[in-house]
């Protein structure tokens, strides 16, 4: 779950790091009271959007005056950011960030992850903050600096040092980046984030270490533990099937193409795209209904489905071990009578009572083609899909 860059600096706030003074408006008559707390301009406006490259799409914009505060409050508020992350829709902009702007003497590049290879808490910083870090990491890789943090004693103090000596860092700066990258490591870990990216990470004239942006994404799976954060989900920035998703706790991500997929299993959904890819077809969606499958949730999967006016063909496939595949078959049945699916349904079972949910859908008298593998599955749904 991702969060706005306001919400992330407000987080930091609390933890006792330092970030630039801003105020959040909804309204453009607001700015001129956000200029009056912040004091003498110019001023930094940002759109609120969970895309990054906001500067080159025009979302980040410096005024030097009210009316020019105002004015871009006007453009941007109630537009729809385009970026090169979220394109070609763009995603709405309620709220803009409006910050005190910053004497800049040099712009870093700093972030967290989750390093899945090592197990471990992965710190990437860079001296060429500022720009796509993935841009850097291909054109010159020797500028990324890594550190991998072990969970028993967690980021040490020469960890810290070795990243501020190589950005270059010098006498108190490197004491300085130390203990901020130690509490955003605590932060990270406290927080069950994904992803906290500082990008850029500056370096004022007067020697402060400021993060100027701030990214901070929450693992899915901890939402149960960090209300406070999962309240702060912007339901606006999704796709609205993918807001209907997350409301019923299904797993989906919109895609471009015309072949819906319904699978249980995240991994199982990634060889089923690939699969029909081959097939010269294209997934719709990527939806994981997850193992423990009811006729429910298999028919909100279909009404999130076919919202989608692209969709041609719904492939299923379900490999039954939690649940039987004879239980998937009537619920399959019993979602596609009740949802009212017009489009022709691909479904491959395997597992346990494959061959009896397999009969069940052969003898409903509904449009539901099964098939007896993989492969055959996505030939057919590709097919149905191109008719």
């Amino acid at each position: 779950m991702n969060l706005h860059e306001f919400q992330a600096k407000a987080i930091l706030r609390d933890d006792g790091i330092a970030v630039p003074r801003g105020m959040v408006v909804e309204d453009p008559q607001q700015c001129a009271a956000a200029a009056g707390a912040l004091g003498e301009g110019p001023w930094v406006v940002k759109a609120q959007v969970h895309a990054g490259g906001r500067g080159k799409a025009g979302g980040v914009r410096l005024c030097h005056s009210i009316d020019e505060l105002a004015a871009a409050a006007r453009a941007l508020l109630g537009s729809r950011l385009v970026t090169y992350q979220n394109a070609p829709h763009g995603q709405p902009v309620q709220r803009l960030l409006v910050e005190e702007s910053l004497p800049i003497a040099r712009e870093l590049y700093l972030s967290l992850t989750i390093d899945r290879a090592a197990e471990r808490v992965g710190i990437v910083a860079s001296a060429a903050g500022g720009v796509d870090i993935e841009t850097v990491a291909a054109s010159a890789p020797e500028k990324v600096l890594r550190e991998r943090v072990h969970p028993a004693v967690g980021l040490m103090d020469y960890q810290g040092r070795n990243l501020a000596f190589d950005l270059g860092l010098e006498g108190a700066q490197v004491a300085a980046f130390t203990q901020l990258v130690k509490a955003l490591y605590r932060l990270f870990v406290d927080k069950d984030l994904a992803l906290l990216e500082v990008n850029p990470l500056v370096l004022t004239t007067d020697g402060r270490l400021l993060p100027l942006d701030c990214k901070m994404s929450v693992d899915d799976n901890a939402l149960w533990r960090q209300k406070a954060l999962a309240a702060m989900l912007d339901t606006s920035q999704l796709d609205p099937k993918e807001a209907q998703a997350h409301a019923h706790n299904v797993n989906y991500i919109a895609l471009d193409g015309d072949i819906g997929c319904m699978v249980n299993g995240a991994g199982l959904a990634m060889a089923t795209m690939d699969l029909i890819q081959l097939a010269g077809g294209r997934p719709a969606n990527f939806l994981d209904v997850g193992g423990g499958a009811t006729a429910e949730s298999v028919a909100e999967a279909f009404r999130i489905i076919l919202a989608d006016p692209k969709v041609k063909a719904v492939l299923i496939n379900i490999f039954g071990g939690i649940v039987r595949c004879d239980l998937i078959a009537e619920g399959i049945i019993q979602a596609v009578k009740t949802v009212g699916v017009s489009v022709p349904v691909v479904v491959r079972l395997e597992g346990t009572n494959a061959d009896q949910g397999r009969a069940l859908l052969a003898a409903s008298g509904l449009s539901i083609l099964a098939a007896e593998d993989l492969t055959d599955a996505a030939r057919r749904a590709v097919a149905e899909a191109q008719r």
